[in-house]
């Protein structure tokens, strides 16, 4: 049974910062999502605000309003804000510990560990709730180092990389694995951040949780354990950052530890400088490709768009204008749909042309 839970992204509900929120009320996994708190977008829809689709899932003004306009009562609360920094505002730790004393048990997304917190932990023992740190890695006699195992493994691979961080290569690799399961195909998703893991994905990791020395040990250790024990047809694997990003190293570890042999790459057309860092310009389609490409063996096989501060002409014309100057697919996964991506990945591996396999309706 899925849990009910309200979402905290004051603000910042569809923005950049809002991300791991986003992901929730487009894939909520093991929560049923009853509300989202967020003032500045008071009574709205959310998924009307987020997608132009209606879900029935209220914007509120504050905890209160939303523990009110829930139709059922939570008994979760996830922090849904996900700031380049990961730490508490002190307006943001009040809130957390007003769901608390109202019974809610907390998800915490964020670096800042709560259940190392002693305020944090007497508040939630007195209130009888419970704190779920999702970065917080697994104790340090169990990381792993990178063993080559990896590379015995002949199901196909593929992640989803993208120009710059918050740019939509999670949102693009669930809709992916949901297409390719669509079609028949058993898939098996490798989560690398806190959204991936909070909506439930049997297999992954918060990889910026981890010394880089690590993360590519721990990697390669999910996609070898999804592999051995799901048999899957294909593996997907949620990106991180970008390989040219300049703050970041995470794309870095996928590449070298799931050694995917093909990539999708997520781009937003209208973005001019990086997210979090608006002193670095984007880097181009082409520079990234080529980035990629001569870093590891592998090949972008498509393009999928961000289409933030786009109309629907506009990425109309921009998927054009991408088919024709890079010869790839192109398309705006949310809107324009996923059937010449998928088509591009089961036309590159041929163990999946050889299934046969049948559209699931």
């Amino acid at each position: 049974m899925k849990k009910n839970a309200i979402i905290y992204c004051e603000g910042q509900f569809s923005s950049m910062d809002g991300k791991t929120a986003n992901g929730l009320i487009r894939e909520p996994g093991n929560y049923s999502i009853t509300a989202v708190i967020d003032s500045t977008k008071n009574g709205l829809d959310s998924g009307q605000f987020l997608d132009n689709k209606k879900n029935g899932i209220p914007l509120c003004k504050n905890l209160e309003d939303a523990i009110e306009c829930s139709p059922q009562k939570p008994t979760y609360f996830i922090f849904g804000i996900a700031p380049s920094d990961a730490f508490l505002k002190d307006n943001e730790r009040e809130v957390i510990i007003s769901a608390m004393q109202a019974g809610l048990h907390i998800i915490n997304p964020l670096q800042e560990f709560l259940t190392e917190d002693e305020e944090m932990l007497s508040i939630a023992t007195r209130y009888g709730v419970e704190i779920q740190d999702i970065r917080k890695p697994k104790p340090k006699d169990s990381w792993k180092l990178f063993t080559g195992d990896i590379l015995k493994v002949t199901t196909p691979i593929i992640t989803v990389l993208g120009t710059d961080g918050a740019c939509g290569k999670r949102t693009s690799a669930v809709i992916i694995e949901k297409a390719l399961k669509a079609r028949g195909y058993k898939t098996a998703f490798i989560a690398t951040g806190q959204t991936g893991l909070i909506q439930g994905a049997a297999y992954g990791f918060a990889m910026d949780a981890f010394p880089l020395q690590y993360v590519i040990g721990e990697l390669e250790s999910e996609v070898v354990r999804a592999n051995n024990t799901d048999n899957p047809d294909i593996i997907i694997v949620e990106g991180q950052g970008a390989l040219s990003h300049p703050a970041y190293a995470s794309s870095c570890g996928i590449l070298r530890g799931s050694r995917p042999k093909a990539v999708i790459l997520q781009h937003p057309p209208k973005r001019k400088v990086l997210g979090d860092f608006p002193f670095v310009n984007m880097p181009s389609v082409q520079s990234e490709i080529d980035l990629i490409e001569h870093f590891s063996e592998t090949k972008v096989i498509g393009i999928t768009l961000n289409h933030e501060g786009m109309d629907h002409q506009e990425v109309n014309t921009t998927i054009r204008e991408y088919e024709q100057t890079f010869q790839l697919p192109v398309t705006d996964l949310l809107t324009t749909g996923s059937d010449n991506i998928i088509d591009s990945i089961i036309e590159f591996f041929p163990s999946l042309q050889n299934s046969a396999k049948l559209v699931v309706s």
